[in-house]
Protein backbone atom coordinates (compact mmCIF):
# COMPACT_ATOMS: atom_id res chain seq x y z
CA UNK A 1 0.00 0.00 0.00
CA UNK A 2 1.32 3.43 -0.87
CA UNK A 3 2.33 5.80 1.90
CA UNK A 4 -0.58 8.04 2.89
CA UNK A 5 -0.16 11.73 2.15
CA UNK A 6 -0.80 14.44 4.72
CA UNK A 7 -4.37 15.77 4.49
CA UNK A 8 -4.37 19.32 5.76
CA UNK A 9 -7.58 20.37 3.99
CA UNK A 10 -9.90 17.44 3.30
CA UNK A 11 -11.55 17.84 -0.09
CA UNK A 12 -14.38 15.77 -1.61
CA UNK A 13 -13.86 13.88 -4.85
CA UNK A 14 -16.76 15.71 -6.54
CA UNK A 15 -15.23 19.18 -6.34
CA UNK A 16 -11.93 17.98 -7.82
CA UNK A 17 -13.70 16.46 -10.82
CA UNK A 18 -15.60 19.47 -12.17
CA UNK A 19 -15.24 23.25 -12.36
CA UNK A 20 -18.19 24.99 -10.73
CA UNK A 21 -19.30 28.36 -12.07
CA UNK A 22 -18.65 31.33 -9.82
CA UNK A 23 -20.95 34.28 -9.22
CA UNK A 24 -20.54 37.78 -7.82
CA UNK A 25 -21.95 38.84 -4.47
CA UNK A 26 -25.07 40.99 -4.12
CA UNK A 27 -24.06 44.65 -3.94
CA UNK A 28 -27.41 46.46 -4.10
CA UNK A 29 -31.05 46.21 -3.13
CA UNK A 30 -33.22 44.24 -5.52
CA UNK A 31 -36.58 42.47 -5.87
CA UNK A 32 -37.80 38.98 -6.77
CA UNK A 33 -40.88 36.83 -6.49
CA UNK A 34 -39.01 34.19 -4.49
CA UNK A 35 -35.66 34.35 -2.67
CA UNK A 36 -33.98 31.01 -2.01
CA UNK A 37 -31.18 30.88 0.55
CA UNK A 38 -28.72 28.01 0.19
CA UNK A 39 -26.87 26.72 -2.88
CA UNK A 40 -27.03 22.96 -2.34
CA UNK A 41 -29.25 20.32 -3.93
CA UNK A 42 -32.46 21.66 -2.36
CA UNK A 43 -31.83 25.30 -3.22
CA UNK A 44 -30.68 24.71 -6.79
CA UNK A 45 -33.44 22.19 -7.57
CA UNK A 46 -36.13 24.43 -6.05
CA UNK A 47 -34.80 27.43 -7.98
CA UNK A 48 -34.81 25.42 -11.23
CA UNK A 49 -38.36 24.14 -10.68
CA UNK A 50 -39.78 27.56 -9.79
CA UNK A 51 -38.04 29.21 -12.74
CA UNK A 52 -39.66 26.59 -14.99
CA UNK A 53 -42.99 27.71 -13.53
CA UNK A 54 -42.21 31.24 -14.69
CA UNK A 55 -41.21 32.75 -11.35
CA UNK A 56 -38.55 35.43 -10.93
CA UNK A 57 -36.12 33.73 -8.51
CA UNK A 58 -32.97 34.88 -6.72
CA UNK A 59 -30.64 32.24 -5.25
CA UNK A 60 -28.28 33.32 -2.44
CA UNK A 61 -25.26 31.37 -1.20
CA UNK A 62 -23.23 32.45 1.84
CA UNK A 63 -20.02 30.87 0.55
CA UNK A 64 -19.59 29.01 -2.77
CA UNK A 65 -22.28 26.96 -4.48
CA UNK A 66 -22.20 23.22 -3.76
CA UNK A 67 -19.48 23.51 -1.13
CA UNK A 68 -21.60 22.49 1.85
CA UNK A 69 -23.21 19.16 2.68
CA UNK A 70 -24.24 18.54 -0.94
CA UNK A 71 -20.64 18.84 -2.08
CA UNK A 72 -19.53 16.43 0.66
CA UNK A 73 -22.11 13.68 0.17
CA UNK A 74 -21.56 10.05 -0.85
CA UNK A 75 -24.34 10.71 -3.40
CA UNK A 76 -26.47 7.62 -2.94
CA UNK A 77 -29.83 8.27 -4.58
CA UNK A 78 -32.05 5.91 -2.65
CA UNK A 79 -35.16 5.64 -0.51
CA UNK A 80 -33.33 3.17 1.75
CA UNK A 81 -32.35 5.38 4.66
CA UNK A 82 -30.95 2.88 7.13
CA UNK A 83 -33.31 1.42 9.73
CA UNK A 84 -36.25 3.79 9.31
CA UNK A 85 -39.46 2.18 8.02
CA UNK A 86 -40.21 0.01 11.07
CA UNK A 87 -39.79 3.12 13.22
CA UNK A 88 -42.00 5.20 10.92
CA UNK A 89 -44.73 2.57 11.13
CA UNK A 90 -44.67 2.82 14.92
CA UNK A 91 -44.84 6.61 15.02
CA UNK A 92 -46.71 7.64 11.85
CA UNK A 93 -48.68 4.55 10.91
CA UNK A 94 -48.82 2.82 7.54
CA UNK A 95 -50.03 5.90 5.68
CA UNK A 96 -47.19 8.07 7.03
CA UNK A 97 -44.50 5.44 6.38
CA UNK A 98 -45.75 4.94 2.83
CA UNK A 99 -45.74 8.72 2.27
CA UNK A 100 -42.09 8.86 3.36
CA UNK A 101 -41.13 6.07 0.96
CA UNK A 102 -43.14 7.47 -1.95
CA UNK A 103 -41.79 11.00 -1.50
CA UNK A 104 -38.21 9.72 -1.69
CA UNK A 105 -39.01 7.26 -4.47
CA UNK A 106 -40.61 10.08 -6.48
CA UNK A 107 -37.42 12.09 -5.94
CA UNK A 108 -35.33 9.19 -7.28
CA UNK A 109 -37.58 8.91 -10.35
CA UNK A 110 -37.41 12.69 -10.88
CA UNK A 111 -33.60 12.63 -10.88
CA UNK A 112 -33.51 9.69 -13.27
CA UNK A 113 -36.08 11.25 -15.56
CA UNK A 114 -34.24 14.59 -15.62
CA UNK A 115 -30.93 12.89 -16.42
CA UNK A 116 -32.42 10.73 -19.18
CA UNK A 117 -34.52 13.49 -20.75
CA UNK A 118 -31.62 15.93 -20.90
CA UNK A 119 -28.82 13.41 -21.46
CA UNK A 120 -26.88 14.75 -18.46
CA UNK A 121 -23.40 13.26 -18.19
CA UNK A 122 -23.34 12.71 -14.43
CA UNK A 123 -22.29 9.05 -14.03
CA UNK A 124 -25.78 7.93 -13.03
CA UNK A 125 -25.81 4.18 -12.33
CA UNK A 126 -28.77 2.09 -11.24
CA UNK A 127 -27.92 -0.48 -8.57
CA UNK A 128 -29.52 -2.11 -5.56
CA UNK A 129 -29.04 -0.59 -2.11
CA UNK A 130 -28.40 -2.85 0.87
CA UNK A 131 -28.38 -2.56 4.65
CA UNK A 132 -26.85 -5.45 6.59
CA UNK A 133 -26.32 -6.62 10.16
CA UNK A 134 -23.31 -8.22 11.81
CA UNK A 135 -24.65 -8.90 15.33
CA UNK A 136 -27.66 -10.66 16.86
CA UNK A 137 -29.02 -7.39 18.25
CA UNK A 138 -29.08 -5.64 14.88
CA UNK A 139 -30.23 -8.75 13.03
CA UNK A 140 -33.42 -8.58 15.09
CA UNK A 141 -33.79 -4.93 14.11
CA UNK A 142 -33.16 -5.80 10.46
CA UNK A 143 -35.85 -8.49 10.68
CA UNK A 144 -38.29 -5.80 11.85
CA UNK A 145 -37.22 -3.60 8.95
CA UNK A 146 -37.80 -6.43 6.47
CA UNK A 147 -41.30 -6.96 7.90
CA UNK A 148 -41.94 -3.22 7.48
CA UNK A 149 -40.91 -3.46 3.81
CA UNK A 150 -43.39 -6.28 3.38
CA UNK A 151 -46.23 -4.29 4.95
CA UNK A 152 -45.44 -1.23 2.83
CA UNK A 153 -44.96 -3.13 -0.43
CA UNK A 154 -41.35 -1.99 -0.91
CA UNK A 155 -39.55 -4.19 -3.50
CA UNK A 156 -36.78 -6.00 -1.65
CA UNK A 157 -34.69 -9.11 -1.19
CA UNK A 158 -33.73 -10.55 2.20
CA UNK A 159 -30.55 -12.64 2.18
CA UNK A 160 -27.51 -13.41 4.33
CA UNK A 161 -24.80 -12.22 1.96
CA UNK A 162 -22.98 -9.18 0.57
CA UNK A 163 -20.38 -9.47 -2.22
CA UNK A 164 -17.29 -8.63 -0.16
CA UNK A 165 -15.48 -10.13 2.78
CA UNK A 166 -17.11 -8.86 5.95
CA UNK A 167 -19.08 -10.46 8.78
CA UNK A 168 -22.75 -10.56 7.77
CA UNK A 169 -25.72 -12.21 9.41
CA UNK A 170 -28.54 -10.74 7.31
CA UNK A 171 -28.78 -8.33 4.36
CA UNK A 172 -31.84 -6.40 3.20
CA UNK A 173 -31.72 -5.14 -0.41
CA UNK A 174 -33.94 -2.37 -1.78
CA UNK A 175 -34.13 -2.97 -5.50
CA UNK A 176 -33.44 -0.54 -8.35
CA UNK A 177 -31.80 2.43 -6.62
CA UNK A 178 -29.09 4.78 -7.98
CA UNK A 179 -25.93 6.79 -7.39
CA UNK A 180 -24.39 9.62 -9.42
CA UNK A 181 -21.99 12.56 -9.56
CA UNK A 182 -24.05 15.19 -7.73
CA UNK A 183 -22.16 18.27 -8.90
CA UNK A 184 -22.33 17.34 -12.59
CA UNK A 185 -26.08 16.83 -12.24
CA UNK A 186 -26.65 20.06 -10.32
CA UNK A 187 -24.41 22.07 -12.63
CA UNK A 188 -26.86 21.26 -15.42
CA UNK A 189 -29.84 22.42 -13.32
CA UNK A 190 -27.93 25.58 -12.44
CA UNK A 191 -27.22 26.34 -16.10
CA UNK A 192 -30.89 25.82 -16.95
CA UNK A 193 -31.92 28.08 -14.07
CA UNK A 194 -29.71 30.87 -15.43
CA UNK A 195 -31.12 30.39 -18.94
CA UNK A 196 -34.63 30.80 -17.50
CA UNK A 197 -33.67 34.18 -16.06
CA UNK A 198 -32.64 33.12 -12.58
CA UNK A 199 -30.12 35.19 -10.65
CA UNK A 200 -27.39 33.77 -8.39
CA UNK A 201 -25.29 35.59 -5.80
CA UNK A 202 -22.42 33.93 -3.93
CA UNK A 203 -20.56 35.23 -0.86
CA UNK A 204 -23.88 36.76 0.19
CA UNK A 205 -24.90 35.91 3.74
CA UNK A 206 -28.60 36.14 4.56
CA UNK A 207 -28.96 37.12 8.22
CA UNK A 208 -32.54 38.18 8.85
CA UNK A 209 -36.06 38.68 7.54
CA UNK A 210 -38.11 41.89 7.65
CA UNK A 211 -41.86 41.98 7.11
CA UNK A 212 -42.86 45.61 7.52
CA UNK A 213 -44.12 47.01 5.23
CA UNK A 214 -43.06 44.22 2.86
CA UNK A 215 -41.27 40.88 3.06
CA UNK A 216 -37.50 41.26 2.67
CA UNK A 217 -34.34 39.20 3.10
CA UNK A 218 -31.60 41.17 4.83
CA UNK A 219 -27.98 40.34 4.01
CA UNK A 220 -24.88 40.73 6.17
CA UNK A 221 -23.72 43.65 4.01
CA UNK A 222 -27.01 45.49 4.58
CA UNK A 223 -28.58 44.89 1.18
CA UNK A 224 -32.21 43.87 1.01
CA UNK A 225 -34.26 41.79 -1.42
CA UNK A 226 -37.99 42.49 -1.45
CA UNK A 227 -40.03 39.43 -2.36
CA UNK A 228 -43.27 37.50 -2.08
CA UNK A 229 -41.75 34.27 -0.73
CA UNK A 230 -38.60 33.22 1.13
CA UNK A 231 -37.26 29.65 1.14
CA UNK A 232 -34.47 28.70 3.53
CA UNK A 233 -32.59 25.77 2.02
CA UNK A 234 -29.43 26.47 3.99
CA UNK A 235 -28.08 23.61 6.07
CA UNK A 236 -29.40 25.15 9.28
CA UNK A 237 -32.26 27.63 8.70
CA UNK A 238 -30.77 31.13 8.46
CA UNK A 239 -33.97 32.46 10.04
CA UNK A 240 -35.68 30.66 12.92
CA UNK A 241 -39.06 32.39 12.89
CA UNK A 242 -39.53 31.36 16.57
CA UNK A 243 -39.73 27.74 15.44
CA UNK A 244 -36.93 26.92 17.94
CA UNK A 245 -35.19 24.71 15.39
CA UNK A 246 -31.93 24.78 17.34
CA UNK A 247 -33.75 22.82 20.08
CA UNK A 248 -35.55 20.52 17.65
CA UNK A 249 -32.51 19.25 15.75
CA UNK A 250 -29.01 18.06 16.47
CA UNK A 251 -25.93 17.84 14.26
CA UNK A 252 -23.74 14.85 13.45
CA UNK A 253 -20.47 14.62 11.57
CA UNK A 254 -19.49 11.63 9.45
CA UNK A 255 -16.41 10.79 7.39
CA UNK A 256 -15.47 9.43 3.97
CA UNK A 257 -12.27 8.14 2.42
CA UNK A 258 -11.98 7.52 -1.33
CA UNK A 259 -9.60 4.72 -2.31
CA UNK A 260 -8.48 2.86 -5.38
CA UNK A 261 -9.00 -0.76 -4.22
CA UNK A 262 -6.74 -3.70 -4.86
CA UNK A 263 -9.70 -6.05 -5.23
CA UNK A 264 -12.51 -5.93 -7.78
CA UNK A 265 -15.81 -4.64 -6.43
CA UNK A 266 -19.02 -6.26 -7.66
CA UNK A 267 -21.14 -3.12 -7.36
CA UNK A 268 -24.12 -2.05 -5.29
CA UNK A 269 -24.47 0.33 -2.34
CA UNK A 270 -23.99 -1.02 1.18
CA UNK A 271 -24.54 0.24 4.70
CA UNK A 272 -23.99 -1.68 7.92
CA UNK A 273 -26.59 -0.95 10.57
CA UNK A 274 -24.38 -1.90 13.53
CA UNK A 275 -22.02 0.52 15.23
CA UNK A 276 -19.66 1.73 13.95
CA UNK A 277 -21.49 2.16 10.65
CA UNK A 278 -19.68 1.36 7.41
CA UNK A 279 -20.90 2.64 4.02
CA UNK A 280 -19.54 1.38 0.69
CA UNK A 281 -20.26 2.39 -2.88
CA UNK A 282 -18.39 2.60 -6.18
CA UNK A 283 -17.46 5.79 -8.04
CA UNK A 284 -15.21 6.79 -10.94
CA UNK A 285 -12.36 9.29 -10.95
CA UNK A 286 -10.05 9.98 -13.90
CA UNK A 287 -10.63 6.54 -15.40
CA UNK A 288 -10.17 4.74 -12.10
CA UNK A 289 -12.69 2.58 -10.27
CA UNK A 290 -12.87 4.12 -6.81
CA UNK A 291 -14.59 3.06 -3.60
CA UNK A 292 -16.13 5.54 -1.20
CA UNK A 293 -15.90 4.20 2.34
CA UNK A 294 -17.97 6.15 4.86
CA UNK A 295 -19.06 6.05 8.48
CA UNK A 296 -17.73 6.95 11.94
CA UNK A 297 -20.66 9.23 12.80
CA UNK A 298 -20.74 11.22 16.03
CA UNK A 299 -22.49 14.30 17.35
CA UNK A 300 -20.66 17.44 16.32
CA UNK A 301 -18.06 18.47 18.88
CA UNK A 302 -18.22 15.14 20.71
CA UNK A 303 -15.92 12.92 18.66
CA UNK A 304 -12.46 11.81 19.64
CA UNK A 305 -9.51 13.20 17.67
CA UNK A 306 -11.09 13.40 14.21
CA UNK A 307 -8.01 11.93 12.54
CA UNK A 308 -8.93 8.73 14.37
CA UNK A 309 -12.13 8.43 12.34
CA UNK A 310 -10.27 8.62 9.04
CA UNK A 311 -7.76 6.03 10.23
CA UNK A 312 -10.59 3.69 11.26
CA UNK A 313 -12.14 3.91 7.79
CA UNK A 314 -8.75 3.31 6.15
CA UNK A 315 -8.22 0.21 8.30
CA UNK A 316 -11.61 -1.17 7.28
CA UNK A 317 -10.88 -0.41 3.61
CA UNK A 318 -7.45 -2.04 3.78
CA UNK A 319 -8.72 -5.19 5.51
CA UNK A 320 -11.78 -5.56 3.26
CA UNK A 321 -10.66 -4.38 -0.19
CA UNK A 322 -6.95 -3.56 -0.02
CA UNK A 323 -5.74 -0.06 -0.89
CA UNK A 324 -3.69 0.69 -3.99
CA UNK A 325 -3.94 4.39 -3.27
CA UNK A 326 -5.87 6.69 -0.99
CA UNK A 327 -7.21 9.52 -3.14
CA UNK A 328 -9.41 11.71 -0.96
CA UNK A 329 -10.86 12.14 2.49
CA UNK A 330 -13.56 14.49 3.70
CA UNK A 331 -16.31 14.88 6.25
CA UNK A 332 -19.86 16.19 6.25
CA UNK A 333 -22.30 17.58 8.78
CA UNK A 334 -25.93 16.52 8.82
CA UNK A 335 -28.94 17.54 10.90
CA UNK A 336 -31.38 15.15 12.57
CA UNK A 337 -34.91 16.12 13.55
CA UNK A 338 -36.59 14.82 16.68
CA UNK A 339 -38.59 12.16 14.80
CA UNK A 340 -36.07 11.60 11.94
CA UNK A 341 -38.40 13.06 9.29
CA UNK A 342 -37.14 16.27 7.61
CA UNK A 343 -38.83 19.62 8.19
CA UNK A 344 -40.17 20.82 4.83
CA UNK A 345 -42.78 23.56 4.43
CA UNK A 346 -43.93 26.76 6.15
CA UNK A 347 -41.48 27.67 8.89
CA UNK A 348 -44.33 28.26 11.35
CA UNK A 349 -48.08 28.40 10.97
CA UNK A 350 -48.19 32.20 11.33
CA UNK A 351 -45.51 32.89 8.69
CA UNK A 352 -47.22 31.78 5.50
CA UNK A 353 -44.67 33.11 3.03
CA UNK A 354 -41.50 31.76 4.67
CA UNK A 355 -40.51 28.13 4.07
CA UNK A 356 -37.69 25.84 5.21
CA UNK A 357 -36.18 22.51 4.23
CA UNK A 358 -33.74 20.87 6.64
CA UNK A 359 -32.97 17.77 8.71
CA UNK A 360 -32.07 15.18 6.05
CA UNK A 361 -29.99 12.93 8.38
CA UNK A 362 -27.41 12.06 5.68
CA UNK A 363 -29.93 11.32 2.89
CA UNK A 364 -29.98 14.67 1.13
CA UNK A 365 -29.97 13.49 -2.49
CA UNK A 366 -33.51 12.13 -2.35
CA UNK A 367 -34.73 14.16 0.66
CA UNK A 368 -33.45 17.42 -0.85
CA UNK A 369 -35.06 16.64 -4.20
CA UNK A 370 -38.32 15.62 -2.51
CA UNK A 371 -38.20 18.90 -0.61
CA UNK A 372 -37.78 20.86 -3.86
CA UNK A 373 -40.78 19.12 -5.41
CA UNK A 374 -42.91 19.83 -2.32
CA UNK A 375 -41.78 23.45 -2.12
CA UNK A 376 -42.55 24.01 -5.80
CA UNK A 377 -46.09 22.75 -5.23
CA UNK A 378 -46.64 24.81 -2.10
CA UNK A 379 -45.32 28.01 -3.67
CA UNK A 380 -47.44 27.58 -6.81
CA UNK A 381 -50.66 26.62 -5.04
CA UNK A 382 -50.64 22.93 -5.95
CA UNK A 383 -51.68 20.16 -3.56
CA UNK A 384 -48.85 17.85 -2.55
CA UNK A 385 -49.69 14.43 -1.06
CA UNK A 386 -46.68 14.40 1.28
CA UNK A 387 -46.76 17.94 2.70
CA UNK A 388 -48.58 17.00 5.91
CA UNK A 389 -46.02 14.35 6.94
CA UNK A 390 -43.06 16.71 6.49
CA UNK A 391 -44.72 19.85 7.93
CA UNK A 392 -42.29 21.67 10.27
CA UNK A 393 -45.19 22.42 12.61
CA UNK A 394 -45.90 18.76 13.35
CA UNK A 395 -45.16 17.28 16.74
CA UNK A 396 -45.28 13.56 17.53
CA UNK A 397 -45.35 13.05 21.31
CA UNK A 398 -43.43 9.82 20.81
CA UNK A 399 -40.56 10.13 19.97
CA UNK A 400 -40.37 13.93 19.73
CA UNK A 401 -40.94 14.62 23.43
CA UNK A 402 -38.32 12.08 24.53
CA UNK A 403 -35.78 13.38 22.00
CA UNK A 404 -36.51 17.00 22.93
CA UNK A 405 -35.65 16.40 26.57
CA UNK A 406 -32.65 14.15 25.89
CA UNK A 407 -31.17 16.60 23.37
CA UNK A 408 -31.54 19.53 25.70
CA UNK A 409 -30.16 17.60 28.66
CA UNK A 410 -27.12 16.96 26.45
CA UNK A 411 -26.88 20.69 25.75
CA UNK A 412 -27.11 21.49 29.46
CA UNK A 413 -24.39 18.97 30.31
CA UNK A 414 -22.05 20.49 27.70
CA UNK A 415 -22.70 23.97 29.07
CA UNK A 416 -21.72 22.84 32.57
CA UNK A 417 -18.78 20.68 31.50
CA UNK A 418 -17.30 23.40 29.30
CA UNK A 419 -17.42 26.00 32.08
CA UNK A 420 -15.88 23.60 34.63
CA UNK A 421 -13.14 22.22 32.37
CA UNK A 422 -9.61 22.85 33.59
CA UNK A 423 -7.09 23.67 30.89
CA UNK A 424 -3.45 23.21 31.72
CA UNK A 425 -1.21 24.09 28.77
CA UNK A 426 -0.33 27.19 26.76
CA UNK A 427 0.03 28.05 23.09
CA UNK A 428 3.78 27.47 23.35
CA UNK A 429 3.13 23.71 23.62
CA UNK A 430 1.41 23.62 20.21
CA UNK A 431 3.35 22.31 17.24
CA UNK A 432 2.96 23.92 13.82
CA UNK A 433 -0.33 22.86 12.24
CA UNK A 434 -1.88 22.02 15.63
CA UNK A 435 -4.78 23.53 17.51
CA UNK A 436 -6.32 23.08 20.92
CA UNK A 437 -7.93 24.63 23.97
CA UNK A 438 -5.37 26.46 26.09
CA UNK A 439 -5.07 28.78 29.06
CA UNK A 440 -4.18 32.35 28.04
CA UNK A 441 -4.07 35.20 30.55
CA UNK A 442 -6.12 33.12 32.99
CA UNK A 443 -8.94 32.44 30.54
CA UNK A 444 -9.99 29.53 28.35
CA UNK A 445 -9.01 30.19 24.74
CA UNK A 446 -8.79 28.38 21.44
CA UNK A 447 -5.40 28.45 19.75
CA UNK A 448 -4.14 27.35 16.35
CA UNK A 449 -0.54 27.59 15.19
CA UNK A 450 -0.09 27.64 11.42
CA UNK A 451 2.89 26.33 9.48
CA UNK A 452 4.62 29.72 9.74
CA UNK A 453 4.26 29.78 13.51
CA UNK A 454 1.47 32.38 13.48
CA UNK A 455 -0.90 31.78 16.41
CA UNK A 456 -4.63 32.51 16.11
CA UNK A 457 -6.47 32.97 19.41
CA UNK A 458 -10.26 32.94 19.82
CA UNK A 459 -12.70 32.98 22.69
CA UNK A 460 -14.12 29.45 22.86
CA UNK A 461 -17.58 30.60 23.92
CA UNK A 462 -19.99 29.82 21.04
CA UNK A 463 -21.83 32.96 19.96
CA UNK A 464 -25.11 31.07 19.63
CA UNK A 465 -25.87 30.12 23.24
CA UNK A 466 -22.57 30.20 25.06
CA UNK A 467 -21.44 26.56 24.95
CA UNK A 468 -17.69 25.97 24.79
CA UNK A 469 -16.44 24.93 21.35
CA UNK A 470 -13.93 22.11 20.87
CA UNK A 471 -11.04 21.72 18.41
CA UNK A 472 -11.66 19.55 15.33
CA UNK A 473 -8.21 18.40 14.22
CA UNK A 474 -9.45 16.68 11.06
CA UNK A 475 -11.06 19.80 9.56
CA UNK A 476 -9.11 22.47 11.49
CA UNK A 477 -12.25 24.07 12.88
CA UNK A 478 -13.87 24.93 16.19
CA UNK A 479 -17.06 22.86 16.68
CA UNK A 480 -19.87 23.42 19.17
CA UNK A 481 -21.22 20.23 20.80
CA UNK A 482 -24.53 21.86 21.76
CA UNK A 483 -26.13 22.79 18.44
CA UNK A 484 -23.47 22.04 15.81
CA UNK A 485 -22.16 25.51 14.98
CA UNK A 486 -18.67 25.48 13.46
CA UNK A 487 -16.05 28.20 13.19
CA UNK A 488 -12.78 28.67 11.28
CA UNK A 489 -9.37 29.07 12.91
CA UNK A 490 -9.97 32.83 12.77
CA UNK A 491 -13.40 32.45 14.36
CA UNK A 492 -15.56 33.01 11.26
CA UNK A 493 -18.87 31.13 11.10
CA UNK A 494 -18.67 28.02 8.92
CA UNK A 495 -22.00 26.43 9.91
CA UNK A 496 -24.98 27.69 11.94
CA UNK A 497 -27.09 28.20 13.92
CA UNK A 498 -24.49 30.74 15.15
CA UNK A 499 -24.52 33.96 13.13
CA UNK A 500 -21.71 35.91 14.79
CA UNK A 501 -18.01 34.93 14.69
CA UNK A 502 -16.05 33.87 17.73
CA UNK A 503 -14.38 36.79 19.47
CA UNK A 504 -10.73 37.14 18.46
CA UNK A 505 -8.25 37.43 21.32
CA UNK A 506 -5.31 39.72 20.72
CA UNK A 507 -2.00 38.06 21.49
CA UNK A 508 0.37 40.20 23.47
CA UNK A 509 3.38 41.44 21.53
CA UNK A 510 5.93 39.56 23.62
CA UNK A 511 4.06 36.26 23.18
CA UNK A 512 3.83 36.67 19.43
CA UNK A 513 7.51 37.56 19.28
CA UNK A 514 8.31 34.31 21.08
CA UNK A 515 6.58 32.44 18.26
CA UNK A 516 8.75 34.27 15.69
CA UNK A 517 12.09 34.75 17.41
CA UNK A 518 13.79 35.12 14.04
CA UNK A 519 12.03 38.47 13.65
CA UNK A 520 13.89 39.87 16.65
CA UNK A 521 17.31 38.57 15.63
CA UNK A 522 19.84 41.13 14.37
CA UNK A 523 20.57 41.19 10.67
CA UNK A 524 23.67 39.17 9.75
CA UNK A 525 26.78 41.28 9.25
Amino acid sequence: MKEMRKWEQPEPIWRKDIKIKQFASLKENTTAETVIVGGGITGITTAYLLAKEGQDVVLLEADELLNGTTGHTTAKVTAQHGLIYHELLQHFGKEGAQAYFKANDDALRFIRGTVEQNQIDCNLHNEDACIYSTTDQYTRKLENEYNAYQKLGIPCEYTNDVPYDTDVQKALYMKDQSHFHPLKYLSFLLDEFIKLGGRVYEQTVAVDVENDPELRVVTKNGNRISCDHIVSCSHFPFYDGTGFYFARMYAERSYVVAIEPEQEFAGGMYLSVDQPVRSVRKAHYKGKNVLLIGGESHRTGEGVDTDFHYRALEEFAAETFGIKEKLFQWSAQDLYTLDKVPYIGQITRNKENIYIATGYKKWGMTSGTAAALMLRDQLTGKKNPYAHLFSPSRFQADPSLKKFFSNNLTVASHLLEGKAERVGFSHEALKKGEGGVIQYNDQRAGAYKDEDGQVYLVDTKCTHMGCEVEWNSGEHSWDCPCHGSRFSIEGEVMEGPAKQPLKRIAMEKDDQANEHPEKDMPEPV
